[in-house]
């Protein structure tokens, strides 16, 4: 094996690792990823920044700009209050109608918008009409994720295999060309997830304030002169002791205390970091003299209108953190500068992942932890101002609360014909996916639905990095021969070997990588791998590329390989074992059937 090989599966596994652990974000990942292929001269200048004007970079890019008009011109309120009317169906009928909703839309919008849209449906109407939030999330992700595995413009996967397959020599697919199989793998999830949604875990709470548990959410506290533990030992005050509030920091006179021992006694004007639930604190608050924040520092953030808000009359809303909102990379003291539309943030959720335990988060002051899609932010407003939150994009507010869009019907249909339009041209065939997308870009932009500085905040950019780092890693495979070498020992390995097993060991592989990492990173990888694995054995490319394809959009056995099941996960409704479990059995049947599938197309 040749060092530059070796340079490569050394960033491959490298970055495979940085995921699992996401020490850093993804779009970081990315560019280091371009600055190692460079250092390391595996590609060329222009190859290394190749995926900024890759066309799969492009089109992803002009249809997450589609979509931002979309939202912005209520067309996606629109739909949302359509799905609300599935409501009057018992809860048996009422899973398999979202999933059959979900995975429809899915197949022509960004599936990561569609549950969106459903988790606030969800939210809000579990509320009100007393069913499990649970029972209905997993299952619309899942076909969301099936949906849009229907079409080419369904996933950025798809496009992103096809791009890429593309330049390796093979056909381009048809808008349509696997949705055949694709309608065979929305019909089984629905069955599937109908029926194993029964043993999906009831909600064990029934409204927001009650779902805070310990060790979940981190809040900041300070020690005011009226209070009585001023002068009290931490082992001497039972709410530190029995389990029910714990302090990850102390910080006294810009110093900072880890963990802090239990003999160490409190001072007025200490800062507590705590990890505890809403109901403990809220006694830590009443009873022992201990607040929020500054007072003087709450009215220097707000204006005159708000400074008039009686602190009592000020209700707690928790707000879900969405891919492409504006919060993401902010930490709490950073949103308590920004306008909120009147809310407060006073305390954070981080999503469950491999890095957020307590003995890490003690280590970082607050201030230093950033939101990711996925977390959540508690903040305080006025009840009656709580609709005003929608003005925030893309966060979901996990309330029971009724908003009208204030769009035009004008605006609403014109966006709503450009997205047809969009997917009129691009089936038909009379414009690519690229230039249909853009296309509907320019007619947005034309038609005055969007502008182009709301597109800057709201696109999801570290998706578009995502791409742009990972594509040059494709490269540098084929440049240093490590796409060869490793389809080589494949072949060795599978010599002799039914071309139906070879596909199924590509599909289970894939989809086990997927499982880890970002389905479009493990989309990167694997083509040109199933392409140099097809040429060997002289078989069509068709169906290894469309294993690749598949496999990557179909890791439902882990919350962390599809974007729309880390939301899901951040909600807290589930667990790693609901995934591992009933994701995992429903990933076990779409392989073997789309193994047996895709070797008719041999």
């Amino acid at each position: 094996m040749e060092l530059e090989i070796i340079y490569v599966f050394a960033i491959i596994i490298i970055t495979i690792v940085l995921f699992i652990t996401e020490y850093f974000p993804i779009d970081k990942i990315a560019f280091f990823i371009i600055v190692a292929l460079l250092l390391l001269n595996l590609t060329t200048p222009q190859e290394a920044i190749s995926g900024f004007s890759n066309p799969a970079t492009i089109t992803i890019l002009a249809l997450m700009i589609l979509a931002v008009g979309l939202e912005e011109n209520g067309v996606i309120q629109w739909l949302t209050d359509g799905i609300k009317k599935l409501k009057i169906l018992p809860l048996i009928l009422l899973t398999p109608a979202f999933m059959l909703v979900s995975a429809g839309i899915s197949a022509f919008i960004s599936t990561t918008a569609v549950v969106i849209i459903f988790i606030k449906i969800i939210s809000q109407l579990s509320e009100k009409y007393n069913f499990s939030t649970s029972k209905l999330l997993m299952p619309i992700s899942f076909a969301g994720i099936l949906g849009g595995s229907c079409t080419l413009m369904g996933t950025s996967t798809n496009l992103l295999v096809n791009a890429i397959a593309q330049d390796l020599g093979a056909e381009k697919l048809g808008f349509f060309e696997f949705a055949l199989f694709g309608c065979i793998f929305v019909a089984i999830g629905i069955v599937f997830m109908t029926l194993a949604s029964r043993f999906l875990p009831k909600d064990a709470k029934t409204n927001m304030l009650d779902s805070y548990h310990l060790d979940n959410y981190m809040f900041t506290v300070n020690v005011g002169g009226e209070s009585d533990l001023i002068d009290k030992k931490i082992g001497d005050i039972d709410m530190f002791t029995n389990g029910s509030v714990s302090i990850v920091k102390l910080v006294r006179n810009k110093q900072v205390i880890n963990a802090p021992g239990k003999y160490i006694e409190l001072k007025e004007n200490d800062s507590l970091i705590l990890m505890s639930d809403l109901d403990n604190v809220n006694t830590l608050l009443t009873d022992k003299g201990l607040h929020f924040h500054e007072k003087k520092t709450r009215l220097e953030n707000t204006s005159e209108e708000q400074e008039k808000i009686p602190l009592e009359n000020l209700s707690y809303v928790e707000l879900l953190i969405l891919p492409g909102s504006n919060l993401i990379g902010k930490n709490l003291k950073q949103l308590r500068y920004m306008i909120l539309e009147g809310a407060y943030p006073i305390a954070i959720k981080k999503r469950k992942n491999i890095r957020n335990t307590k003995e890490r988060l003690v280590r970082k002051n607050l201030n230093q932890i950033n939101l990711k899609p996925g977390d959540r932010v508690l903040v305080e407003m006025q009840e009656q101002s709580i609709n005003k939150l929608y003005n925030l994009q893309n966060v979901a507010i996990l309330n029971q609360h009724d908003f009208v869009s204030s769009k035009s019907f004008g605006k609403k249909l014109t966006a709503l014909l450009i997205l047809l339009g969009v997917i009129g041209l691009a089936a038909s065939g009379v414009l690519t996916i690229l230039t249909a997308s853009l296309t509907g870009v320019a007619a947005m932009l034309l038609t005055k639905l969007i502008s182009l500085e709301n597109v800057y905040q709201k696109v999801n950019w570290q998706i578009i990095f995502l791409l742009a780092g990972m594509i040059p890693l494709g490269a540098a495979m084929a440049n240093t021969g490590a796409d060869t070498w490793l389809s080589e020992q494949l072949l060795q390995l599978l010599n002799g070997q039914k071309p139906m097993i070879v596909i199924a060991i590509l599909f289970g592989c894939t989809m086990l990588i997927s499982g880890t990492i970002s389905n479009n990173a493990t989309a990167i990888i694997m083509t040109p791998i199933a392409i140099a694995i097809a040429s060997g054995l002289d078989l069509s490319l068709k169906p290894f590329i469309l294993a690749v394809m598949f496999g990557a959009n179909f890791s439902f056995f882990t919350p962390v390989g599809y974007q729309t099941n880390t939301l899901i996960y951040g909600t807290g409704a589930y667990r790693f074992k609901h995934f591992l479990l009933i994701g995992g059995g429903l990933s076990a049947i779409l392989w073997i059937i789309g193994t047996l599938l895709l070797t008719t197309l041999l």
